[in-house]
């Protein structure tokens, strides 16, 4: 039976990203049987330019008759000016992720031994570097409700958001993270702000209580800021971290440059079945959009990891995730990830240097 997978190229970037999946997603089709079916559809800026709505009813039937959903990057300036809710990030990837319930977001943090170069930091303080980062996804203040911006009783503007997570939410996304550590290192750091916040400090407690279910997991806990600081300082003291929304956002990102790029570093985000969106941690880079140097690894990997979890294809996942360890021991780098003595290539060049490295 035939699988189905709806690719949302999205703003900026995105395009471009998105045609280097599609090569390599048509290369592993056909080369290893997969009966998958692809289609495009809209979201975000272009979405609201073509469809008038960032996340429009068409997109929505899409994604519900999906087995998988690979999306490259919304958003850019254009696109600001728009009242909050109509934006491509809020009306569109939020609205994506709350409709389909994906509630659990997968980021990966591996550092390429061919790219300890790049990263910031000392090669010995993240050589061999690989944390999983579990976030919760439709939940804490990015989907709390009252929010917006209003005039107080003395006439000035405010602006005012949610953080709200119930027993529920916290439950589901701890069990998530537990038996993700269960198949690693047995180890989980939960990151909370207990010290002043109530939201995290239920937070600390539900999870604690779910550790007495995995005893063979090593449960620790830190506070968000002593996280921040920690992934600088000492990275490799980390294997799976589970924490909310906001705090995950912030905490992703630091440690994609711990890898040398946030290019480099996919995501998944999962509802109760294991359906997934699978997208590039990075964002939609409206600066350098059009210019063929984007970096197109992050996208390709988020497919691989898409065949893994969602399509269970983890064979051919491997063979993707090969290739592109091939292509970088070929010296073959982005703009993002390019060091001297290295060869700097285009967008569609790494495409098709995957591609090459497939086939062999």
């Amino acid at each position: 039976m035939s699988k189905k997978v709806l690719i949302l190229p999205g703003d900026g970037i995105g395009p471009e990203i998105s045609q280097e999946v599609n090569k390599v997603l048509v290369q592993v089709n056909q080369q290893y049987s997969l009966d998958i079916e692809f289609e495009q559809g809209l979201v975000g800026g272009a979405a609201i330019d073509q469809a008038g709505s960032a996340f429009p009813e068409q997109t929505w039937q899409q994604c519900q008759a999906a087995d998988a959903i690979l999306l490259a990057c919304v958003g850019g300036p254009k696109w600001d000016s728009l009242p909050p809710a109509e934006r491509p990030e809020i009306g569109g990837l939020l609205q994506i992720r709350s409709r389909l319930e994906l509630f659990g977001n997968l980021r990966p943090a591996i550092l390429y031994p061919q790219l300890a170069d790049a990263s910031s930091l000392k090669p010995e303080l993240v050589s061999g570097l690989d944390i999983l980062i579990v976030r919760e996804l439709t939940g804490g203040i990015y989907f709390g409700q009252p929010r917006g911006i209003r005039v107080n009783e003395d006439g000035v503007r405010e602006g005012f958001n949610t953080y709200i997570y119930n027993e529920n939410e916290i439950r589901r996304i701890g069990k998530v993270a537990f038996e993700t550590a269960m198949k690693r290192g047995k180890k989980l750091c939960s990151v909370d702000k207990a010290n002043v916040l109530e939201v995290t400090m239920l937070w600390r407690e539900i999870i604690e209580d779910m550790s007495k279910d995995y005893p063979e997991v090593e449960l620790s806990h830190m506070y968000v800021d002593n996280a921040a600081m920690q992934l600088i300082r000492q990275p490799k003291q980390f294997d799976v971290i589970v924490t909310g929304n906001m705090f995950g956002d912030i905490l992703s990102d630091a440690a994609a440059m711990l890898t040398g790029s946030i290019g480099m570093l996919p995501s998944a985000s999962l509802d109760i079945t294991g359906k997934g969106m699978y997208e590039p941690c990075h964002g939609s880079a409206p600066d350098i959009a059009g210019q063929g140097i984007a970096n197109p690894l992050a996208m390709i990997l988020s497919a691989a990891m898409m065949l893994r979890h969602s399509l269970n294809m983890a064979p051919v996942a491997d063979k993707i995730e090969a290739a592109v360890e091939a292509v970088l021991d070929q010296g073959l780098r982005t703009a993002d990830i390019y060091s001297q003595g290295s060869v700097k290539v285009s967008t569609q060049q790494m495409g098709d240097a995957v591609v090459a490295a497939l086939k062999k």
